[in-house]
């Protein structure tokens, strides 16, 4: 299929490299050919520093994250845990070490797709030298190995936290269970945004203005990629693991992460894989689009005689994200603080209260510093006013990422009425009301979620109408669009670490039941001696559930925020394209109206995707988790002589769950991949409402979907901790709810958020090439290729299913004669099946 693409698109290229120049308007190359300004010609605080100057402070601040975030590192490492549960974390890390190096296998084979797209259209239609083509391509990859890195760190150190926060249970007082959690997040968060925001400066300061450009534009494509394909088959692996262990707990009635169960290791590899791998990625990735998207349009709407203006709001920006990190470090400083004090001796606590106020406390402190450095460095820009604008557009999204949270609890936190409503529903109406009231949840959520975004972008419009710019810049409004997702992402060390808090619990609780801890000979009269207090195991067990409810809540609140981000700066890239199109906004502006037919064809077209992206990616975790299902029901020992499943078992079950991923992300990202450039040649304006489209609908199906399965998963909790209910129908209902929230929230939801923006990135290019050919005279040519890629790209969408279908026959009236034991209906052939998916 790669043979195929790239020999299409050479030929045509190739054919029309020298046949005709560019239409008056459309330059080749686009937002590649986009040339820096002197970045030293912009001067601040009087004229004592130049723009260049306070870039390499920038520097320093990141250099002084990584260190704050390495030291977080070190400190977790020496930590006290129990040699036992070591062992299961050290297990858990090995099985995510082969995960990951299977994934990075597989994001070289996606990588050579869009590589081959980025070197013919380049090379062949533009004519760009073969040092250009080689740094657009460079950079692709550094952006891809950037996601990659910020993943593994981020397992290695979630593994190192697991541990050490389960053994930090048995003495019994709930705030150590609180700061290991959370000094391993902001180890993450710090180290993911420094080594994301240097990697953007290096560029800015020591790369030649002339290839700037291509090296934002192929770092950007490569960290999509990466964290596009991260997140969908660590979604899809995670939850195949998941629902393949939960399942188990109906069916032979074992406790949660029973040691015997095959399937529990390969469920905690799948918290690291979805929930720890995902968001680094997604996180690391959505930083740095915003900051590109940025970028491009500073450089497409500000013109070229304005040369001062644009370099004085590229360092403005960039500093602005140097500063925030220093917000982010203090406002974690000044909460600890508070939480030790109030919490340091105590016996209960409420583990959501600290994570709530370190969100606030940052989005305050991020909006205070976000005014002050805007009034040193930019009082005089526009008409005088202009610095505060700024700084009150950039603080909506900064408010964002701290009231959007509030409000997702509403509907997920085990406090919620709406959770409680779940718990009320499955008490009478079983699993039927439990899943009816999650959809309940998750619906009212998309309404004020959407409701919140609308006003705060509202706003951000309203005062975009007088920023005081004039001529200068075109489209202010859209700029002020990007910079509320520039706010989202402000607090972004802290958005990370809230989010990375979950996976670290989640897992704690697994650790704590695999190390048959309270088995140990002589563990308590040790663990006695050495801290002068006995173990008390029932707590330490109640204290770790609900430690993971505060978890689940807080994996919750990151996932609108992120897809909020990924929506708001959107619009920003689609201006890209539109300004290249329009020729600056002066010619066939009328096209981008409902009246222009293929426009609304588009965004027809765009919700159509969405849809099937969600069936398929919710079809890969179906079959995945049936194929683990089997073969965890034919391998577990429950005899009174099993303690533990073997390694080899367990290891089985995580081959099933990465063969599955990867089928599934493989179908899922050709489609999306062909879909781009089918869509892209159709017609640029189908193309543009087929973005939007994307957009819309991938964000209020994701705001939905993330809701509705935290509902489901907290109100599990609300049944396992609160009422002390597990082993009842009732638990046996919220579990059920829960394993059908488990791929809405995990899977397809998340994995919306980068898909769009790959897309958009993807389609900068896509519909350059696409006009570039038409504007060769090759129209027929270019709707010619936009029905073959449309054939190859519904090619992959009828094997999502059809090629992932479980294989078995389809069950009669015979099979029902006699039951298995358990009540599931027997499969002679599993065994043989199994064997053929291995």
């Amino acid at each position: 299929m790669l043979l195929v693409t790239t020999s299409c698109l050479a030929a045509a290229l190739t054919g029309c490299a020298a046949t005709a120049p560019h239409a008056s308007g459309h330059a080749g190359g686009g937002e590649a050919n986009l040339r820096l300004p002197d970045l030293g010609a912009a001067t601040f605080l009087g004229g004592a520093v130049n723009g260049t100057v306070l870039l390499l402070l920038g520097l320093l601040v990141c250099l002084g994250g990584l260190l704050f975030g390495l030291s977080s590192y070190v400190t977790l490492r020496r930590l006290p845990v129990h040699a036992a549960m070591a062992e299961i974390s050290e297990l858990i890390y090995a099985t995510c070490k082969a995960y990951l190096r299977q994934q990075g296998k597989f994001l070289l084979i996606l990588w050579a797709f869009i590589a081959a797209v980025i070197f013919v259209y380049f090379r062949f239609l533009v004519g760009s030298g073969w040092g250009q083509v080689g740094i657009i391509l460079a950079f692709s990859l550094v952006g891809m190995a950037g996601s990659y890195a910020i993943a593994w760190y981020g397992i290695r150190v979630n593994t190192f936290a697991n541990g050490r926060t389960a053994y930090a249970s048995l003495g019994g007082r709930p705030y150590p269970l609180h700061t290991i959690p959370l000094r391993a997040g902001m180890s993450v968060g710090m180290v993911l945004i420094s080594v994301e925001l240097s990697m953007m400066l290096v560029i800015l300061l020591f790369l030649p203005a002339e290839i700037a450009g291509s090296c934002f534009i192929g770092f950007a494509i490569g960290e999509s990629l990466g964290a596009s394909a991260l997140r969908i088959a660590g979604g899809i692996f995670t939850k195949i693991a998941d629902v393949g262990s939960d399942l188990m707990k109906i069916v032979f009635k074992i406790k949660e992460d029973d040691a015997r169960n095959p399937g529990v290791i390969a469920d905690c590899t799948g918290d690291n894989a979805g929930d720890s791998v995902g968001p680094s990625a997604d996180g690391f990735e959505t930083y740095g689009v915003t900051g590109v998207a940025l970028v491009t349009f500073i450089m497409l709407a500000v013109p070229p005689t304005e040369a001062v203006l644009q370099a004085t709001l590229l360092v403005w920006l960039f500093f602005i994200r140097a500063v925030m990190v220093i917000a982010s470090g203090v406002s974690y400083a000044v909460n600890a603080a508070r939480t030790r004090a109030r919490y340091a001796g105590a016996t209960t606590m409420d583990f959501e209260e600290p994570l709530t106020w370190l969100v606030w406390i940052t989005s305050g402190c991020s909006i205070a510093l976000t005014f002050l450095t805007s009034w040193l460095l930019i009082p005089g820009l526009g008409d005088g006013t202009t610095w505060w604008k700024l700084s009150l557009i950039i603080s909506c999204g900064t408010l964002a990422g701290a009231l959007i949270p509030e409000l997702v609890k509403v509907f997920t936190s085990v406090k919620s009425r709406h959770t409680q409503e779940v718990v009320k529903s499955a008490r009478t109406g079983g699993a039927s009301l439990d899943i009816l009231s999650g959809l309940v949840a998750g619906n009212f959520s998309g309404y004020w979620l959407g409701i919140a975004i609308l006003g705060l972008m509202g706003v951000g419009y309203g005062v975009s109408l007088t920023l005081g710019f004039g001529a200068s810049m075109a489209a202010p409004a859209v700029f002020a669009f990007g910079l509320v997702a520039f706010g989202f992402l402000g607090m972004g060390p802290v958005t990370i670490a809230v989010d990375s808090y979950g996976p670290v619990t989640d897992n704690a609780q697994s650790v704590y039941e695999l190390s048959t801890i309270e088995d140990v000979p002589g563990v308590a009269d040790a663990y006695a001696r050495e801290h002068g207090v006995r173990p008390d195991w029932e707590r330490a067990k109640h204290l770790l559930e609900d430690n993971d409810g505060a978890g689940n809540t807080f994996k919750a609140t990151a996932k609108p925020v992120l897809i909020g981000t990924a929506v708001v700066g959107a619009t920003t890239m689609i201006f890209s394209i539109i300004m290249g199109l329009t020729d600056g906004m002066t010619t066939n502006v009328e096209n981008l109206s409902l009246l222009h037919a293929p426009f609304l064809l588009g965004l027809i077209a765009g919700g159509a995707v969405i849809y099937w992206f969600t069936g398929a990616s919710i079809q890969a975790v179906t079959t995945g988790a049936f194929r683990a299902v089997e073969f965890i029901k034919d391998t577990i020992r429950l005899d009174e002589n099993a303690t533990r499943a073997s390694v080899e078992d367990s290891r089985k079950v995580v081959e099933i769950c990465t063969l599955y991923a990867q089928r599934g992300m493989l179908n899922i990202f050709l489609g999306v991949f062909f879909a781009t450039l089918a869509f892209a040649f159709v017609e640029p304006y189908f193309f543009i409402g087929y973005l939007v489209s994307i957009a819309l609908f991938g964000l209020y199906q994701a705001v939905f979907m993330a809701n509705a399965g935290g509902a489901w998963d907290n109100a599990k909790k609300i049944v396992e901790v609160d009422l002390a209910a597990k082993g009842t129908d009732l638990h046996d209902a919220s579990i059920v709810g829960d394993t059908v929230g488990d791929p809405y929230k995990d899977t397809s939801s998340v994995a919306l958020n980068p898909v769009i923006k790959f897309t958009t990135l993807f389609g900068l290019l896509a519909v350059e090439l696409a006009v570039s050919l038409a504007q060769a005279g090759l129209g027929v040519l270019v709707h010619v290729l936009a029905a073959v890629f449309f054939v190859a790209s519904a090619y992959f969408v009828w094997r999502s299913f059809y090629r992932m279908r479980i294989d078995a026959p389809m069950l009669t009236a015979d099979d029902f004669a006699e039951q298995a034991p358990d009540g599931l209906v027997p499969d002679p052939a599993a065994s043989q099946r199994l064997a053929e998916a291995r």
